[in-house]
């Protein structure tokens, strides 16, 4: 007996369905890649200058291959480590952080944190992630400050609404950074105002590229912001790109370097290591570090 079509058709979507989710959540989130981004904001004749940026790390105590893979990345070689928050997934997980930047804190840095750094991870109907609808809702409180003072005791700048200099690559460097965008806890009127004229690279940090942050840093004049949250949009429709932000940034600007609009600023927006324990899932959208070269404009 002949099968129908229709039949035929909906046992090859499932099975190309099937096939799509567990490339998704076994293979693809697990094929940690090193990006390596040039970017032009330095004078002429400057020498380069090369940051590591980390971003949604998002650990669960037994993600070893993780942990191991970010601490080798201290093999890079950067003059300067930026962690762009959302290093937690798990009130267990501070031991597995710091055995994946344990060597990276030899190295100057600075970070801030992102929502998954105060609170849990509850479960949420993906959907609501590309529709935007529904009230954000946090879970278990986790050992942040047990992770900033570890992170703090190490040398590394705590930018959570606060500004610094710090000497990285044979250059001063002004970094000002904000708490995370997406809860509310940012306060960039705190910090702001001029890039101070007398060093020589400005840097703007967050963990969620909120548009109000981003043009306040930009007309503050840090020339390169750096960002995370999205995960670069974590499932992608192939020629198309990300779906959603889970912030008021276009979705076009998901991952990768901007110029950021209306400036002479750039933004540098990290897909991230990790998913959302409830979503262990990524498609088009390898989970990432990024080596930035700052090189002249």
């Amino acid at each position: 007996m002949r099968k129908r079509p229709f039949i035929t058709a909906a046992a090859t979507l499932a099975a190309t369905g099937a096939a799509t989710f567990a490339y998704a959540s076994l293979v693809e989130r697990n094929l940690f890649t090193l990006r390596r981004v040039d970017v032009p904001v330095l004078e002429p004749d400057a020498e380069p200058l090369r940051i590591l940026h980390l971003s949604d790390l998002h650990m669960m105590p037994d993600q070893h291959r993780k942990q191991s893979w970010i601490a080798a990345l201290a093999g890079t070689d950067p003059d300067l480590v930026v962690v762009t928050g959302d290093n937690l997934s798990s009130p267990d997980a501070v031991p597995g952080v710091l055995r994946a930047l344990g060597p990276l804190l030899a190295f100057p840095g600075a970070f801030v944190f992102g929502s998954n750094d105060y609170r849990g991870p509850v479960w949420k109907n993906p959907l609501k992630y590309v529709f935007g609808t529904g009230e954000y809702v946090q879970g278990v409180e986790l050992p942040t400050e047990t992770l900033r003072t570890a992170l703090t005791e190490s040398g590394w700048a705590d930018l959570n609404n606060a500004r610094t200099t710090l000497k990285a690559g044979g250059r001063t460097i002004e970094l000002a950074g904000v708490d995370d965008p997406h809860i509310d806890r940012d306060d960039y009127p705190s910090v702001a105002g001029p890039a101070t004229p007398d060093t020589d690279l400005h840097f703007g940090v967050t963990h969620t590229p909120a548009r109000r942050v981003l043009d306040a840093m930009a007309a503050d004049g840090f020339a390169l912001m750096l960002a995370g949250h999205t995960h670069g949009g974590q499932v992608c429709v192939p020629t198309y790109g990300a779906l959603t932000t889970n912030c008021d940034l276009p979705r076009t600007m998901a991952k990768g370097l901007h110029r950021w609009p209306g400036s002479d600023s750039w933004l540098h927006v990290s897909a991230g290591l990790g998913t959302h324990p409830t979503a262990p899932i990524r498609f088009a959208c390898r989970p990432e570090a990024s080596i930035l070269t700052l090189i002249p404009r």
